[in-house]
């Protein structure tokens, strides 16, 4: 269930969301993106490159950004949501990916009220994979 806009405040933690990232929902995602870039779904290809394995594509981590953005503020993140995303480290398979957040600014003008929150994404050694700034606009309830 999305926040309560109400209850909203600086320095306030978003819900975490952990995925298991597998070679399995990497080559998923290759089929539904059209990326079949060999990095990602060839393990004999990429053991020889400087990655020395398959990676996940940006986009899937930025999916389970996402994911946690739209449980935290339901519809108005899927019609007015803004992201900012910095890749930092590639995701592996069997890696579990932690998504974090914090609420960082409110800002309140037309009746809508401007959530901006950085969020992080990091592997199981709390190795920064994505850092995010988002924005997400929200009607403010008494406005009509």
């Amino acid at each position: 269930m999305p926040l309560n806009l109400n209850e909203i405040k600086i320095g306030m933690s978003l819900s975490e969301l952990k995925r298991q990232v597998t070679q399995e929902h990497i080559n998923l995602y290759a089929e539904a993106s059209g990326d079949f870039n060999p990095i990602h779904i060839d393990p004999e290809f990429a053991r020889q490159t400087p990655m020395g394995g398959t990676i996940a594509h940006g986009m899937l981590i930025l999916a389970y950004v996402s994911e946690l953005m739209t449980t935290s503020f339901g519809k108005s993140w899927l019609t007015g949501g803004e992201l900012n995303a910095r890749f930092k480290a590639p995701a592996r398979p069997e890696e579990t990916i932690t998504i974090s957040g914090k609420v960082t600014r409110i800002q309140k003008e037309n009746g809508l009220t401007s959530i901006h929150c950085e969020l992080l994404c990091q592997n199981q050694r709390h190795e920064p994979v994505i850092t995010c700034e988002t924005k997400v606009r929200v009607k403010n309830e008494d406005s009509h």
